[in-house]
């Protein structure tokens, strides 16, 4: 049988049905994990600018769920940064043996496309919208379109509506903790919890 996973899932901020269908796809590919194997949500960028906040902020709302079903590195407290990027895989990868890692990262691109977060397969490739090198993240990664993408990345990012990069991070918490919460509990519990 052939895996749909390789095809990007797009969701729409505006999107009625974005949360399930965030979830939907986040269960699946955590469905597909040996019963052991530790998820790991690396949430990247820095409280110090708008746009790049969307990481801090997502982890910070994934914090608060005090969930043991996942690791989770990159708040507003503790960003993960192109400063730490290096130490913090390092770190992971010691604390954790073959973990499924999940990049979060805001991006930059058309106007037309502001608002939609992405989930694909593979890592990200932070810094790409400012023209830096960083470290690929994540066997999956999640990335929200936060402002429009140029030769101006960092002023843009600076920029951006704290609005949309709140509404984004809250999103993706959510729908990531439920597609983790629905992958890893039994039958049984699930049943419970409805």
């Amino acid at each position: 049988m052939t895996s749909t996973f390789g095809t990007p899932t797009k969701v729409a901020i505006t999107d009625p049905a974005a949360s399930m269908r965030l979830t939907n796809r986040l269960s699946g590919h955590f469905k597909q994990l040996p019963p052991n194997k530790r998820i790991v949500v690396v949430c990247l960028g820095t409280d110090r600018s708008t746009g790049d906040s969307l990481g801090p902020l997502t982890g910070t709302l994934l914090s608060k769920y005090r969930s043991s079903s996942f690791e989770l590195y990159g708040t507003l407290e503790k960003p993960v940064h192109a400063l730490n990027l290096d130490a913090t895989l390092e770190q992971l990868y010691r604390d954790n043996h073959d973990p499924f890692v999940i990049g979060i990262d805001a991006c930059l691109g058309n106007s037309s496309s502001i608002g939609m977060i992405h989930i694909g397969e593979g890592p990200l490739l932070p810094g790409a919208g400012v023209n830096k090198a960083l470290t690929p993240v994540g066997d999956i990664h999640i990335s929200a379109i936060v402002n429009v993408g140029g030769i101006l990345g960092y002023h843009v990012l600076q920029n951006t509506r704290l609005h949309l990069v709140m509404n984004m991070a809250n999103l993706i918490a959510r729908s990531l903790f439920v597609g983790i919460l629905l992958s890893t509990k039994s039958d049984h519990e699930q049943l419970e919890m409805q």
